[in-house]
């Protein structure tokens, strides 16, 4: 009978842990947004999917390019998991050809240039890179916008047919290249 009432009362501290957390969040129990929340640019070119799943960190006061992600130095382009590019088509990114698969993509920016690295190797946390892994480095172009963009983002725009621009902006940078299915 003693265990049985030990057992209870388990049953019942577990079972009350919820309401206690919820009394220490001031009852909403509500979680905290995630400072980097997931975000997909996605489109169809020819018919066939071409998604960029990554996650947008913010500036929240922080001198970004040149400070947060430093020059010369590659940068996972995101925050948290690597930057994932899905291509169910073969395309031609810039000048570099990009099989039909997943890739990692990392840029190498730098104070008047960018690269888009195009790396074989999938899956990994953004801080891990390995060169021996790319695919292919590509030239991006780069502009300036007329004001700070708060939070990072990767889009696809002035699409046409088979053909679009892959942007990445954040803080006044806009740096993108050219993608054509093929």
């Amino acid at each position: 009978m003693k265990m049985m009432a030990g057992v209870l009362a388990m049953v019942a501290s577990v079972a009350l842990m919820p309401i206690g957390s919820a009394q220490m969040t001031g009852g909403s129990g509500a979680k905290k947004p995630m400072l980097s929340p997931p975000a997909k640019a996605s489109i169809q070119l020819n018919g066939k999917r071409v998604s960029v799943i990554y996650h947008s960190p913010s500036m929240r006061g922080r001198k970004i390019f040149g400070g947060l992600v430093p020059y010369d130095q590659v940068w996972r382009t995101g925050a948290n998991e690597a930057t994932t590019l899905k291509t169910e088509t073969n395309l031609q990114v810039g000048t570099a050809t990009v099989p039909a698969g997943t890739y990692t993509l990392f840029t190498l920016p730098s104070q008047n240039t960018w690269k888009l690295i195009v790396n074989k190797q999938t899956g990994q946390w953004g801080l891990t890179y390995d060169p021996s892994k790319d695919l292919v480095r590509i030239d991006m172009n780069k502009a300036t916008l007329p004001a700070p963009q708060e939070k990072m983002s990767i889009s696809f725009e002035n699409t046409h047919g088979a053909s679009t621009q892959l942007h990445v902006r954040w803080d006044t940078t806009d740096v993108w290249v050219p993608v054509v299915a093929q």
